[in-house]
């Protein structure tokens, strides 16, 4: 592989402009295609295999139109200190919004009458009129959402407070500010690891090209592949964090080998065929990663993993083949100006140990207390994790100043906090020779059990073979209690199956959110058997090594937990939540766990591949196990130091947002790259390969036959390089060309 990557960067080099036209034209294309394509909506929303589901797709064939999975709101009414909404002024003015919502927009299924819905509080108080829509919230028009939001305005004149809850006015969070102070803080971290502009512009460009392609190419076939308005939002996240990454690392390597006297185009060659062949396999632990989501077997979130993978795909690419195109464009200017400056003197004296080198060596001094430091450390920060609570969050995570936490909170003031989750029981009774006995027999077991505030009277459909029943529970939507609720109808319903052959299913958003947690928990492991499987296997094959795989895969786990413990500290405990924005702690998103391991465990391998490949070169080529460990921080660790800095920056970038979710998403990776760079990559790693020694490069014969031989280290590209250029270890120091 070293051989054949040696040869694409030469070629790339010397046709530079051929190259960077064929990116450019690709770049083009994509955005034409983006720009002329029909206006993504929303990837559609399913659970296959829960309860939810086939409850949701039963009402879609049973109660047709009856929009079962479209977007909901309520417009809640809170009347002046000393009145009531009963009144007769505030009557008119409910009952006249109900008329202006029903003419308002062309996708409202339905509008209910507060009045006639029972939907007034006991006191008076408090009264809400619920909107259901043809689509669901991703598909409304901005027309219709803002008629919603304008009649909430309007109605605020007559005195009353008038806020708007559920999920018609969720839209996507605008994350492009949050995108340029990551990238802002990349190139700072850049310019001061190169000490050239035109080196720490090179990465932004190139990765900011892969990024467009990639982003674009997911717009322009958004509604062919019904990949939906979300699923670029991943594919940008890692993109654009990969794309940084894999370039500097083919600078970095450059500039290395024009350091020791390279010609310009033989330097980018070897560029690419040693820093390249880790980036190809650090690309595809990514990749495998991000295609296994596939694993939880729900559709948007396999669309989202193949997207984010095609992504990435196209950043290893880029790296391969624009950036050493790039470079020869950039000249010696791609080297600081104190560098060419050093460049000039022929026999300069031997450099000081740089921070790396000098680490390392602490490292190999005391590995036993390194290593007991840095695992007993995110032990300790880990503890939490065992505390764990997964949900999905309600409106009552939104942030206070929004209108849909007041009406949250205003629903809950007035009818009682599960006012704000309502529960879809659906009866089939179709199979029953008492349809109505076994409805009537439903209702009275929910009334009957606990948690339940209240329960509507049954409405069937058409052809009588159907009832839905509407359960409020006491507790909040993402309680604990009101999980038992749903657990405690479903076991009820198995019994009610067997003595009168009705089925019982509950749904609603809430139960939906329930089964999705279940079902996320219960492929946890299979995902992390498969990803860790699938990579602990490529990197036998990158490290020639059995013990060095375990040891990553083992870090990684390490340092997962550690993030995951530190989540649910923050925002499910609420330690150090005002420095982070947390208005309101409660459960953990149920996608996290996997969504970490998935991306963070193809990022974490970037910088293992990247470190002991180094490692495993000096190795290779007869520097004893220490010495090896030396060499790879002396290489390496100023890259991946600014790779991580550059990852945590763009995750970072998005804990200011003011969605709790996407806030989650920001500190829970940027934590995590935290911890796997720089306790797991720059100190666990180092001291178990110094107390291993050269039993980490050991590897059974049969084992050795077997695998293939990918010449990552660049061995073989050595070998054919022999007469090439000056001596590699050490020797009379040659003046640089640039």
């Amino acid at each position: 592989m070293a051989t054949f990557l040696y040869k694409l960067g030469r070629l790339a080099f010397r046709r530079r402009i051929s190259v960077a036209l064929a990116w450019l034209a690709l770049l083009v294309v994509a955005v034409i295609g983006a720009l002329s394509a029909p206006t993504a909506t929303s990837s559609s929303f399913s659970i296959p295999g829960t309860e939810a589901q086939r409850a949701f797709d039963l009402l879609e064939e049973r109660f047709p139109g009856g929009s079962a999975d479209g977007a909901t709101a309520r417009v809640v009414f809170k009347a002046p200190e000393g009145e009531k909404v009963t009144t007769a002024a505030n009557k008119d003015e409910i009952q006249g919004i109900v008329g202006e919502l029903k003419s308002g927009s062309d996708q409202i299924a339905s509008v209910a009458d507060p009045y006639r819905a029972n939907a007034v509080s006991k006191d008076g108080s408090t009264a809400y009129i619920s909107v259901s829509y043809k689509v669901s919230s991703m598909e409304l028009t901005d027309g219709t959402r803002e008629s919603l939001e304008d009649v909430g305005h309007d109605a605020q004149s007559s005195g009353m407070k008038v806020e708007i809850g559920g999920d018609a006015l969720q839209v996507m969070p605008e994350t492009g500010v949050t995108e340029v102070i990551g990238v802002a803080i990349a190139a700072v971290v850049l310019v001061i690891t190169f000490g050239s502009l035109i080196a720490a512009g090179l990465p932004l460009l190139t990765a900011l090209v892969g990024v467009g392609v990639g982003v674009a190419s997911i717009t322009a076939l958004a509604n062919v592949l019904d990949l939906g308005s979300t699923t670029s939002m991943l594919a940008m996240m890692i993109g654009l964090a990969v794309g940084i990454d894999y370039a500097l690392f083919i600078v970095s390597r450059y500039r290395a080998e024009l350091a020791e006297g390279r010609e310009r185009e033989e330097a980018a060659g070897r560029a690419v065929g040693t820093a390249g062949s880790a980036v190809v396999f650090a690309g595809l632990t990514v990749v495998i990663a991000l295609v296994g989501l596939a694993v939880v077997n729900i559709p948007m979130l396999s669309k989202m993993g193949f997207a984010a993978a095609g992504t990435v795909a196209i950043a290893v690419l880029i790296a391969l083949t624009l950036v050493p195109a790039m470079l020869g464009f950039a000249g010696k200017r791609v080297m600081g100006r104190k560098a060419r400056k050093a460049a000039e003197v022929e026999d300069r004296p031997e450099a000081k140990p740089n921070m790396g080198t000098r680490w390392a060596r602490f490292v190999l001094r005391r590995p036993v207390w390194v290593l007991l430091v840095g695992v007993l450390g995110l032990g300790a920060i880990a503890v939490p994790a065992a505390s764990l609570e997964m949900g999905l969050p309600d409106d009552g995570a939104q942030p206070k100043s929004t209108t849909q936490r007041h009406a949250y909170d205003m629903l809950s003031d007035g009818f009682g906090p599960g006012f704000n989750g309502p529960l879809m029981v659906v009866v089939d009774a179709s199979d029953s020779s008492d349809g109505k006995g076994a409805v009537n027999r439903v209702s009275d077991e929910i009334e009957g059990s606990g948690g339940v505030a209240a329960v509507t009277p049954a409405t069937f459909n058409k052809a009588g073979d159907t009832a839905t029943i509407t359960v409020i529970p006491k507790d909040r939507p993402s309680s604990v209690d009101t999980e038992n609720v749903v657990h405690a109808i479903r076991d009820a319903g198995e019994d009610i199956r067997s003595e009168t052959g009705a089925e019982v299913l509950v749904t609603g958003a809430t139960a939906m959110n329930i089964d999705f947690s279940e079902k996320m928990n219960d492929a946890l492991l299979p995902y992390l058997a498969l990803v860790v499987g699938l990579a602990f296997l490529l990197l036998m094959v990158v490290f020639r090594s059995v013990l060095v795989p375990l040891k990553a895969a083992l870090g990684f786990l390490l340092s997962v937990v550690a993030a995951l413990g530190a989540v649910v500290a923050v925002f499910q405990w609420g330690w150090l939540g005002s420095l982070f924005g947390v208005e309101q702690t409660g459960p953990i998103m149920s996608m996290m766990p996997i969504f970490m391991v998935g991306v963070v465990f193809g990022l974490a391998m970037d910088y293992e591949v990247f470190l002991v490949t180094r490692m495993r070169e000096a190795y290779v080529h007869g520097e004893t196990p220490g010495q090896a460990v030396v060499t790879g921080f002396k290489h390496g660790a100023r890259v991946v130091t600014a790779a991580a800095v550059i990852m945590m920056a763009v995750f970072a970038g998005f804990i200011g947002s003011s969605e709790q979710m996407i806030k989650m998403i920001g500190f829970a990776l940027a934590i995590a790259v935290f911890f796997d760079a720089f306790v797991v990559r720059m100190a666990i790693v180092p001291a178990v390969l110094a107390l291993l020694g050269k039993r980490a490069w050991w590897l059974p014969r049969w084992l050795d036959r077997v695998l293939p031989n990918v010449d990552v280290e660049g061995e073989g590209l050595r070998k054919d390089l022999s007469g090439d250029g000056p001596a590699e270890g050490g020797g009379e120091r040659k003046l640089v060309r640039v």
